[in-house]
């Protein structure tokens, strides 16, 4: 299945019915020839389990993991998050109950997991943790660099600002990348003391630009005297922008973001737009890694305790220089961003757009 294709089925069916979709579009393999077992002979069933479904970065994560079952002939079943603790625990047990060779956990609150997750693991299926730390030394974490991702873009905010400025910052707790994020903001904070966060926000809900942007307005109206915002993931950033132009000073500030999808490079090309740079992975590509590294476990080989997937710096500036609109012209002009060598073995067969 295709990366758009699977893109417009999130968006027309309901969860359930996704889940089906992609498990029938993939269990057609038969088995991959010199591969160890359970994949020499095929039917491989697994589950992907959301806290976090939607937003750009989202899709193109699920994506990415249904794209790389494909090439591995495995039965994939996503679940997905609507930000629901509990739902999520029971869409763990409802992996179980099918009978699913391994689950990949993409985010939730750990207390909630950690118990029904190591039912999982008892129960003999294997699982990989994205972006979530849930403090079993048999789940391997599946993350972005993301203390990489802040040094990146906040080294840029300093050489675009020098090291004295009033700041905003937009920030929730209780997930890993933010948290992870959120240290090395307060690293740079407190070795350039000429950085004044006047104000902190955010939101994680099912409309978390909208949410951000309704409260950025409220923020900049009441200090006016912003003049940088560290917005660590897209949906802040998209937020922010709106909220900068409803209040009248997307010309007075620059926002620095964490994440990448072609939608988020519109709004970072659209012309005085204030979002001027983001540091990223590919996210589809986190997908596919997360995927290998289950693979990998379910057939008995090590994929490494952390799996780090490098992230990139991207400006305002070289999109609109490299003539890059799309994440498509992002992997073709950016060596290294449409693939990773985490989570590898001669046995793996690779996805196809």
């Amino acid at each position: 299945m295709k990366l758009h294709s699977l893109l417009s089925l999130r968006a027309l069916l309901p969860a359930a019915l996704l889940a089906s979709t992609i498990a029938a579009g993939s269990a057609w393999s038969d088995g991959i020839k010199g591969a160890p077992p359970p994949f020499d002979k095929g039917g491989v069933k697994v589950a992907l389990i959301d806290y976090l479904s939607q937003g750009d970065y989202f899709e193109a994560y699920e994506a990415g993991v249904a794209r790389q079952a494909k090439a591995l002939g495995i039965d994939l079943r996503i679940f997905q998050g609507k930000q629901d603790a509990g739902q999520q625990r029971d869409q763990v047990e409802q992996a179980i109950n099918l009978g699913v060779q391994g689950i990949i956990i993409s985010h939730g609150q750990p207390e909630s997991l950690k118990d029904v997750v190591q039912r999982a693991i008892n129960a003999g299926i294997k699982v990989v943790a994205k972006d979530i730390e849930l403090g079993l030394p048999n789940v391997p974490l599946i993350s972005q660099d993301d203390h990489d991702i802040a040094h990146q873009v906040l080294n840029q905010a300093l050489k675009d600002n020098g090291t004295s400025f009033p700041a905003g910052y937009v920030f929730v707790a209780g997930f890993r990348p933010l948290e992870s994020r959120g240290e090395i903001w307060a690293d740079i904070k407190k070795a350039n003391p000429g950085i004044v966060e006047k104000a902190q926000w955010g939101a994680v809900d099912s409309t978390t630009a909208t949410t951000v942007a309704s409260q950025t307005a409220a923020v900049l109206r009441a200090h006016p005297e912003i003049r940088v915002v560290f917005a660590p993931y897209d949906e802040f950033a998209r937020g922010v922008k709106i909220g900068a132009a409803e209040a009248g000073v997307a010309d007075k500030i620059k926002v620095y973001s964490a994440d990448v999808s072609t939608s988020d490079i519109q709004d970072i090309r659209e012309p005085g737009s204030p979002w001027v740079a983001t540091s990223a992975t590919n996210p589809a590509v986190v997908g596919e890694v997360s995927l290998r590294a289950l693979a990998l476990l379910i057939a008995g080989q090590d994929p490494g305790k952390v799996i780090d997937v490098k992230p990139f710096l991207i400006t305002q500036a070289e999109l609109i220089k490299n003539d890059i609109k799309t994440i498509g012209d992002l992997d073709a002009k950016l060596p290294g961003f449409g693939s990773s060598d985490q989570a590898t073995a001669p046995w793996l067969g690779r996805p196809t757009l």
